[in-house]
């Protein structure tokens, strides 16, 4: 096949597959998946979100990889910035929820590979402070799939100034619904389990999991609290915690919660970029937390979800059993796995192949993987920058989430 007729392909959309040195080539200038940068472009152009990063991954070969508008472009008065920061596909983003299962998650996986832990134990084995009533019955399962009975979200930081505090106080608090009985995604309970690996681990949650993982990996631009690392560029967020203050203040917005507004007043005031956006994380735990706070470039991401899709072998090495993988990737009761969400609606991945998995987080950023097909797509947006609607809440995500979806799927 002659140049002109790759170069036509690629433009169609269709030739992602490189077979030859000359594709190759091709494929670095105009190979990507054009109907992606057709669908995020439209999203900056609205003023949705600043900027993004997109990969597209299936089996051995990028299909598609790009960056997209700002990583920095508001002050924290929303005025444009008169030098704003370009997106590069190396810059850092604040993963959010995403550092459920590319954090918590995988230190779980790994204490039970190596015995330490086991699902079906109860929490108070580890946390003694959950030995009484309703609570003394919840397991490990129980946190990792929702379904503990614990809030979904409390402003553990008008409680607690450090992850000892914080962890008495969930403690302290009501089951909202019978253990094990219903699915209610509960920030509180990833909280507990990151307390749960620091507890056997005998060392802070991301000094494990730099230890264990990361760095075996080498993986060298994800980390908490990226900023004493000297880890750069990353992407800006929020302009402070308004959206976070908002849910505290207005009962109508939010969670109701139990607490007066005024008696903490420690919100930033100020661009976030670099320091984790979620609250609790920051406040009542130092920015390591079990349910937010990672920070990671697109392509160490990949390396994560390539060990998962490679049954926990990376390089030729063996860094989780096939089998411990496994049994987090089998969809439970619920339709999802440990950690990992496998209901196609909560991942905006309809249409996909049974086994699909995935996440997503607050911050703009999203995972979605299909085994059967040894396909992934990682999608990465700073949406909080841009400021919030008029009816108080980010842009949501979900609708292009699905369409860059389908369009992979259709294009494949």
């Amino acid at each position: 096949m002659n140049i002109v007729k790759v170069f036509i392909i690629c433009l169609l959309g269709i030739g992602f597959v490189s077979c030859s040195h000359e594709k190759e080539t091709i494929q670095t200038k105009a190979g990507q998946i054009i109907a992606i940068d057709s669908l995020i472009q439209q999203e900056i152009a609205a003023k949705h979100i600043p900027g993004a990063v997109v990969q597209v991954k299936k089996g051995d070969s990028i299909l598609h990889q790009a960056a997209y508008g700002y990583a920095k472009k508001y002050d924290f008065n929303l005025e444009p910035l008169e030098n704003p920061q370009e997106m590069i596909v190396e810059h850092l983003f604040d993963l959010a929820s995403l550092t459920k299962v590319c954090a918590t998650t995988f230190g779980i996986m790994k204490l039970v590979d190596e015995g330490k832990v086991s699902l079906d134990d109860p929490i108070q084995r580890y946390l003694p402070e959950f030995d009484s009533g309703d609570k003394a019955d919840i397991t490990v399962r129980h946190l990792l799939t929702h379904t503990s009975g614990l809030a979904q979200w409390k402003p553990t930081y008008y409680h607690a100034s450090n992850k000892r505090e914080r962890c008495h106080h969930i403690s302290e608090l009501p089951l909202k619904w019978k253990v094990g009985k219903e699915r209610h995604y509960s920030d509180l309970g990833f909280m507990l389990l990151g307390d749960l690996i620091e507890k056997v681990s005998g060392h802070p949650m991301d000094q494990y999991l730099q230890q264990k993982l990361y760095e075996p990996l080498g993986l060298e631009h994800i980390a908490f609290n990226p900023l004493q690392k000297d880890l750069a560029p990353i992407a800006a967020t929020s302009h402070g915690n308004p959206f976070e203050k908002q849910m505290v203040y207005d009962d109508d917005f939010g969670y109701r919660v139990e607490v007066e507004p005024g008696k903490w007043d420690g919100w930033r005031q100020y661009t976030l970029q670099g320091e984790v956006n979620d609250g609790n994380a920051w406040y009542a735990n130092g920015g390591v937390a079990g349910h937010a706070g990672l920070f990671s470039t697109v392509n160490d991401l990949q390396v994560l979800v390539d060990l998962l899709l490679q049954d926990g072998r990376y390089n030729g090495s063996q860094f989780i059993s096939p089998a411990v993988v496994d049994t987090f990737l089998t969809e439970d009761e619920f339709g999802n796995g440990l950690g990992w969400a496998m209901d196609k609606n909560f991942i905006d991945a309809e249409g996909s192949p049974v086994g699909t998995f995935g996440h997503i987080g607050f911050t703009g950023t999203h995972i979605v993987v299909a085994p059967s097909d040894s396909l992934s797509i990682i999608l990465l947006t700073n949406r909080q920058h841009v400021g919030r609607q008029e009816n108080g809440y980010y842009f949501n995500l979900g609708p292009l989430r699905q369409a860059i979806f389908d369009t992979v799927k259709a294009a494949l």
